[in-house]
C-alpha cells in the first residue's frame, strides 16, 4: 500500500508520515522504490485479541477514564498496535479486586494488553504479570514506562518500587494527579543527605 493511503487510514496527514518514514519513526515497515514511491509493507497480524486495560482509582475521576482510553488508543496505533477492544475500570489496583482485570489475565485469546502507565494495571508486581503472560506467549505493553533515575542517571528498582508505594499513598491523600509529584518529592528528600548542624 501506498504511504499516502496507509496515512490516510491511520488519520495522519500525509506530510506526518512522511516525516516519520524520513525520520525512522513509521511504525511499520516500509520502503522506497526507485521511482520515490514510498510502499508500506503489509505488517503480520497478530494472532489474539489485543485490549487496552484503562483504570482511575475513584468515581471522581470517571472523566479521567474516557481521557486515559482515548490516549491509550492512539498511542497503541502510534506503535502500530491495533485494539480490538477497551476494557475501563474503576477500582484501587491493590488487592486484587479489579474484576474485569481478573478476567482478563485469565483469557487466553487476549494476547496482548496495552496500558498507559505501569500503575494502571496493577500498583505493585508487574513485573511478575509480565513474566507469567510471558511464559504463555502473551504481553504488555506500557506506553509510558519512565523510570525513576538516580544522581548517576540509571534507573533504580528500590527507588521505583519506593516511588510506587508513596504514589499509591498519596493518591489516596491528595488525587492521582499530583500523587506522582509529591511521591517524587518524598523519595528526594530521603535521598538528601541531613545537613550537619552548626
Amino acid at each position: 500500500m501506498k504511504l499516502s493511503a496507509w496515512a490516510k487510514e491511520q488519520g495522519v496527514s500525509y506530510r506526518t508520515a512522511l516525516n516519520w518514514f524520513h525520520a525512522g519513526k513509521l511504525p511499520v515497515p516500509a520502503r522506497q522504490l526507485p521511482t520515490g514511491t514510498i510502499l508500506i509493507d503489509s505488517p503480520v497480524r497478530e494472532t489474539g485479541v489485543t485490549v487496552a486495560y484503562c483504570r482511575v482509582s475513584s468515581h471522581e475521576q470517571k472523566p479521567d477514564l474516557e481521557r486515559q482510553a482515548g490516549r491509550v488508543v492512539t498511542g497503541a496505533g502510534e506503535r502500530g498496535l491495533s485494539i480490538d477492544r477497551t476494557i475501563t475500570e474503576i477500582g484501587s489496583g491493590q488487592g486484587g479486586r479489579p474484576g474485569k482485570l481478573r478476567t482478563l489475565l485469565a483469557d487466553p485469546a487476549v494476547t496482548t494488553i496495552v496500558v498507559e502507565h505501569r500503575d494502571r494495571l496493577t500498583r505493585f508486581g508487574v513485573e511478575y504479570l509480565e513474566a507469567a503472560l510471558s511464559a504463555q506467549g502473551r504481553r504488555i505493553v506500557v506506553l509510558d514506562d519512565s523510570e525513576v533515575v538516580d544522581d548517576s542517571g540509571v534507573a533504580d528498582d528500590l527507588v521505583r518500587e519506593m516511588t510506587e508505594v508513596l504514589t499509591s499513598m498519596c493518591a489516596r491523600l491528595y488525587g492521582r494527579r499530583s500523587a506522582s509529584r509529591r511521591a517524587v518529592a518524598g523519595v528526594r528528600a530521603a535521598q538528601a543527605e541531613p545537613e550537619e548542624s552548626t
